[in-house]
């Protein structure tokens, strides 16, 4: 495998991308990057500061003032801001329901956005997310776009939710993908959209190992017969 590529995954809330992210990176033997992570982790360090994402100066005073370190542990890049661990934190109920908000912020994908490119120096990646493809490393030549219908989509994330929270509905869930959908789709900054040349997956029906192999066949195959350009 060389040490220099990056294997973009996008897609939707619930699309599968994070696992089968994980999972492609372990099989490949690269490193694996959430990018939705370092969004949460603003969104966890707003709620910390009680930083409102519609104060602008505010939002920019933590953009500048806080320090992030990044480090590789178990072939995923974790990190700390202001030398804190919020890893545990990233998938509460209070960051879900914000974290869209703050995203859509244009000074925040920047942020994030160099933040990602930077990652680069920890050699091969698999990375996930909304605008990976699009926006952070349109130039790669392994991009895939993993989608599922509403119903799908949100069943997985009633699982996922359900097992962290005892107080949810499946229709609250669903709801909430589509509100997520609506937001990402239309954000005037790196709107979720499908990236030119990327191979789209329709996951509905289809287990998480048969998206992997899909996956990593398809990147072998191609480092193999060398049919990708410089990344």
């Amino acid at each position: 495998m060389p040490n220099d590529l990056v294997i973009a995954i996008d897609g939707p809330s619930a699309s599968g991308k994070s696992t089968v992210s994980h999972l492609v990176a372990r099989r490949l033997g690269v490193v694996y990057v959430d990018s939705g992570a370092l969004y949460r982790g603003l969104t966890w360090k707003f709620l910390r500061e009680d930083v409102d994402p519609s104060q602008a100066d505010r939002v920019l005073a933590v953009l500048t003032m806080s320090q992030w370190e990044f480090f590789v542990s178990g072939g995923t890049v974790h990190f700390l801001v202001d030398g804190e661990d919020p890893w545990e934190q990233l998938r509460s109920a209070e960051v879900r329901e914000k974290v869209a908000d703050v995203a859509a912020i244009p000074e925040v994908r920047q942020f994030v956005c160099n933040h990602l490119r930077g990652l680069r120096r920890f050699g091969s990646l698999v990375m996930e997310g909304r605008d990976i493809g699009s926006v952070v490393f349109p130039e790669s030549a392994f991009k895939y776009y993993l989608d599922a219908d509403p119903e799908e989509r949100a069943r997985r994330r009633y699982r996922e939710v359900a097992g962290r929270e005892e107080d949810v509905r499946f229709e609250e869930i669903k709801e909430s993908l589509l509100q997520r959908d609506q937001k990402d789709s239309t954000r005037p900054t790196a709107p979720l959209q499908i990236p030119l040349g990327a191979k789209v997956i329709n996951t509905t029906g289809m287990s998480v190992e048969q998206v992997v192999d899909l996956i990593v066949r398809d990147v072998r195959s191609r480092i193999g017969s060398k049919q990708f350009s410089g990344q």
